[in-house]
């Protein structure tokens, strides 16, 4: 078995002839300028750019270092302590498409000689590692949700709209965004770049869609292994913010901009094959899903509050985990996860069994999430359903937005977090999250996001206003 997660930096080095090998492929290609990239605790990567001369030394951990602990929300370390190095693998290295003279590389931090604790990099390795070891590879998709916007007076609106702004002329009532023909037909010039370019690095999309608010759009390409998926997702979210400056609109993966959005999520597809084999373990027999799917759904069931609140890890995620919503775009029914259940093709679970693939589909997971963490937790959570051989009861194949809370509670369904505060305090309850992140990770990720809450709810907002200003 390949040592996918060394404890000294010295047996992390790639090899001479590697490295090498690469520098000869970029030079070819005329790149001058590699990115290497680590991850901070919200998945943002960071860089210090570094000329093509000192690509040698930056695989030798001779590269640039980073006083992480200063920019990155991880205060466990002072003025006075070590920098971190980041190394890069050299298996995620590619130049960039909307700069040829620069290449991208993703690296894991390190610290003292030993993997740095709060890489969330690391942490997925380790998972990944910890499931090897188990006898299982751990796969996954993900549809990645977001909007286009543009900039009109100082203030963002949608980019692919062409009706007056509310409030400057007749807007009439319009066909629903999702699916839509006409603005699928105005977006290729962004959606044909876009698909170009995914494909050009062998992502294999399949296909693009307009999904149900105006301007918003989803990506389907082929799944990978979760670390390589992980880097996809992070990569992503940088390579669609240039392809929108070339159409001079920007990007938002924000999951609910306003109340009339549909949320933006970022729906994690996992599968599992065994560590000698091809074969997805999630298939049984006669077109069924396999015992093995089962458990596995069972531990993300378990652990699922820990999941979720990573996976959807600010306070506008859980404006998009309810059933209904007035003055919304394209009906009232969100079709977004409401409780911690399982159907074999419900969408108003947290997840769900597709009838046209063998994977587990986790609904509550949002494109501003760290994916290493969420994967890492993800990953475990399945080997440990499967090890114990957890069981998730019987699939709910009803309608949880019709059920009445009477209904709910007689069938012992949990409700997903209402609020990242909810969420929060599982969290820092789940030995489970404890283990896997390890003790640094969670004390900094729960320290960061209670801040962020409480801001949040110091804030006096704009609907409080409307509300109470003149009633009281």
């Amino acid at each position: 078995m390949t040592d996918i997660y060394p404890t000294s930096m010295a047996d992390a080095l790639p090899s001479k002839a590697r490295v090498n090998e690469a520098k000869e492929r970029l030079e070819k290609a005329g790149v001058k300028y590699i990115l290497s990239c680590w991850i901070d605790l919200l998945g943002i990567p960071k860089t210090k750019p570094v000329p093509m001369c000192e690509f040698e030394a930056l695989c030798a951990g001779k590269g640039p270092q980073f006083a992480v602990h200063s920019i990155s929300f991880v205060p466990e370390l002072g003025p006075a302590d070590s920098d971190q190095i980041p190394l890069p693998d050299l298996d995620s290295l590619v130049i960039c498409p909307w700069d040829k003279t620069c290449a991208w590389v993703f690296a894991d931090l390190w610290w003292q000689d030993k993997p740095y604790n709060l890489c969330p990099r690391q942490t997925l390795k380790r998972a990944v590692k910890g499931a090897e070891d188990a006898g299982y590879k751990a796969f996954c998709g993900i549809e990645p949700e977001f909007i286009a916007m543009r900039w009109e007076d100082g203030k963002p609106v949608k980019a692919i709209d062409d009706d007056p702004l509310p409030g400057k002329g007749l807007r009439p009532r319009r066909q629903a965004f999702g699916y839509d023909a006409e603005y699928s037909i105005e977006s290729m010039g962004f959606l044909g770049e876009m698909i170009d370019i995914l494909n050009g690095l062998g992502w294999g999309v399949k296909d693009v869609v307009a999904e149900g608010a105006y301007s918003q759009f989803e990506l389907d390409f082929t799944y990978t292994n979760v670390l390589e998926m992980a880097d996809r997702l992070v990569f992503l979210r940088v390579l669609l913010k240039e392809i929108a400056k070339n159409h001079g609109m920007f990007v938002t993966f924000m999951p609910k901009p306003t109340i009339g959005d549909w949320r933006s999520g970022a729906h994690i597809n996992f599968s599992l094959t065994e560590t000698n084999g091809a074969i997805n373990i999630l298939e049984g027999k006669d077109g069924e899903f396999s015992e093995e799917a089962y458990y596995a759904i069972g531990g993300i069931l378990k652990h699922g509050h820990a999941i979720t609140a990573v996976a959807c890890s600010t306070v506008n995620s859980y404006n998009g985990l309810v059933p209904k919503v007035g003055g919304f775009e394209g009906g009232t029914v969100t079709w977004a996860p409401t409780h911690m259940a399982y159907g074999d093709n419900n969408r108003s679970c947290m997840v769900r069994l597709p009838q046209n693939r063998f994977c587990i589909e986790n609904r509550a997971a949002d494109m501003c999430m760290n994916p290493y963490l969420s994967l890492a937790l993800t990953t475990a959570a399945t080997i440990d359903g499967i090890q114990n051989k957890i069981d998730p009861g019987k699939p709910l194949n009803l309608d949880l937005y019709s059920l009445s809370q009477k209904e709910i509670k007689e069938a012992d369904i949990a409700s997903l977090p209402r609020n990242l505060l909810e969420a929060l305090e599982e969290l820092q309850q789940s030995d489970f999250a404890r283990e896997v992140l390890g003790d640094s990770m969670m004390q900094q990720f729960f320290a960061y996001k209670m801040d962020e809450w409480d801001r949040y709810h110091q804030a006096v907002t704009e609907w409080e206003v409307e509300e109470y200003l003149r009633l009281y």
